[in-house]
């Protein structure tokens, strides 16, 4: 393993470059890995049998001695048992950051809705602006590529916030769709998705393509910018200056990657000022370059973080452009006894800006693209899933996506009990068996598919670039999942959902943000007063007029 390089090339601003871009428990016996004819690989014992297979054992009937224990409290950033759930820690009500929590694999709450419709649309015009791409300049409209608003609660309203490719934050009312703050103006688009501070701080965590990630305070009139951080205030830096990843936000430390392909480690010191608003006083205690020699010798300097860092235990995991997948051990920085050493790494062979998702049982699954048409891609797929515990031979399975010049996975994989889906940007969407990798069922829908799909309830949500967006019941996780009902938006779905008490959150390239749901029962009503009784008259008595 060689350790990170300290080559460089200096970053140009005035040219964008920019590119869009894993269950099992360790078990006792040695395992290795062999190829399925199905294409995917799969774990065998070295006798040869399927690892699931059991010898038959004699049933005795026993008397338990033991006596239940409490485990303590976890100790570290991320509880690993807190996978799927919602954010480790927080404070806050809601879905307040890109996949939910640092594990990466919780997509929101029910109910769902059963026969939904549009609700309100965002805004009255089309948000749309100039931004350059490799030398290009085009108009930019909605939002695409993570795209995935923050839904939570605060002051007895349900809060929208997201970036969008008019270069501005969005503060909306899910109930309304009217603004609760004015936007927040960056210089360029916002690809990315926004992190909300999970302690009930009212802060929000984004970058933008204009070379600054943010935390803007939300207990003002507007969006106020406190803190920015400069994609050239690290060194040495490769590619470009934007910031896609969506951070994390523990034990008051923040964990971000950039395009200046670096990973970073803020201390945030929040606190509150004498005028009673929030304040923070960043301090930059850790950064590191997300490459190493030995991959820029296999794949060049295209080797930005786009990828959302994902945390379990003590350890952060991500991926970048070059295809490199690794982990760092950050219980340095939270005992305060030194830097973060990098415990895992993995090639792909090719472009990795999915975000790398992580188990209850540690297991990391990966999408990977295929652009590059190397050796490496080629064996090894680019669906996959990773064991850290086997550093020298971590991977459990994969599935290729290939056959044309462009394929490959940008959506983060969405998992849901036995399985885990992948959608390609050849339009397929994959469920496949998270123990073996082989696939139960496949559908095919408008490319390119680059939204994350997004399970609650036992239903999968997901859009497609014809602008449809669908709901398909995955509650068998061993059938091809019936469609539930589709919506159709208009323009090409990049964007991954939010799901949140009974509406979904979306945007889509045609330059709006909707919201849908079930439509409000017609109100019920009003029952008169009933007339009063006429009284009672004794006999031989006439009543009063």
């Amino acid at each position: 393993m060689v350790a990170p390089g300290d080559g460089e090339r200096a970053v140009r601003r005035d040219q964008r470059r920019r590119r869009r871009r894993v269950v099992g428990i360790t078990a006792a016996a040695v395992l290795t890995v062999t190829a399925a004819g199905s294409g995917a690989y799969l774990l065998t014992r070295e006798d040869g049998h399927a690892a699931a297979d059991a010898a038959p054992k004699r049933t005795t009937t026993t008397v338990s001695t033991t006596t239940t224990t409490t485990a303590p409290p976890f100790q570290g950033f991320v509880d690993p048992a807190s996978a799927f759930q919602p954010y480790y820690g927080s404070t806050v009500d809601g879905l307040i950051t890109f996949r939910g929590n640092p594990t990466r694999n919780y997509y929101g709450k029910g109910p769902v809705p059963a026969a939904p419709q549009i609700l309100w649309k965002y805004p009255g015009a089309a948000m749309c602006s100039l931004s350059e791409d490799r030398g290009e300049t085009t108009n930019w409209c909605g939002n695409g590529w993570t795209g995935e608003p923050a839904v939570f609660e605060r002051n007895g309203r349900t809060w929208v916030v997201f970036g969008a490719y008019d270069r501005a934050v969005h503060f909306v009312d899910g109930a309304t769709g009217q603004d609760i703050l004015p936007p927040f103006p960056t210089g360029d688009i916002i690809k990315g998705s926004v992190t909300v501070d999970p302690d009930g701080l009212p802060l929000i965590y984004i970058g933008s393509r204009d070379g600054y990630f943010r935390i803007l305070a939300i207990d003002r009139p507007q969006a106020t910018e406190l803190w920015k951080l400069s994609a050239d205030a690290v060194s040495p830096t490769k590619w470009n200056d934007d910031w896609d990843g969506s951070a994390l936000v523990l034990k008051d430390f923040l964990f971000e990657g950039g395009e200046n392909s670096q990973f970073h480690v803020v201390k945030l010191n929040r606190g509150t000022g004498p005028d009673g608003l929030v304040s923070v006083n960043p301090q930059l205690v850790f950064n590191t370059p997300g490459w190493d020699d030995e991959l820029i010798a296999a794949a060049g300097n295209e080797v930005s973080i786009e990828s959302s860092v994902a945390i379990s235990g003590n350890t952060v995991y991500f991926a970048n452009s070059g295809g490199l997948v690794q982990g760092w051990d950050l219980t340095p920085i939270l005992n305060g006894t030194g830097q973060p050493t990098r415990t895992f790494r993995f090639w792909t062979g090719d472009d990795t800006d999915a975000s790398v998702v992580v188990d209850e049982q540690g297991m990391l699954y990966v999408g990977s693209e295929w652009e590059r048409h190397n050796a490496r891609a080629n064996e090894v797929g680019q669906m996959m899933k990773l064991d850290p515990a086997r550093p020298d031979n971590p991977l459990v399975w994969s599935q290729h996506d290939q056959g044309v010049a462009k394929a490959g996975v940008w959506g983060t994989p969405g998992l849901f009990q036995d399985l885990v889906i992948f959608t390609t940007y050849t339009g397929r969407a994959l469920g496949l068996d998270r123990a073996t990798g082989a696939i139960r069922w496949e559908k095919k829908m408008a490319a390119p598919l680059m939204g994350s799909p997004s399970i609650v309830d036992g239903v999968w949500f997901q859009g497609d670039c014809a602008g449809v967006f669908h709901a398909f019941d995955v509650r068998n996780t061993l059938v091809d999942p019936p469609e539930l009902w589709q919506v159709p938006l208009g323009s090409c779905i990049e964007a991954t959902p939010a799901v949140w008490n009974g509406r979904i959150y979306i945007g889509m390239r045609g330059g709006f943000e909707f919201a849908i749901g079930d439509p409000a029962p017609p109100p019920v009503p009003a029952t008169p007063p009933a007339s009063a009784p006429p009284a009672s008259v004794p006999a031989g008595q006439t009543a009063s007029p």
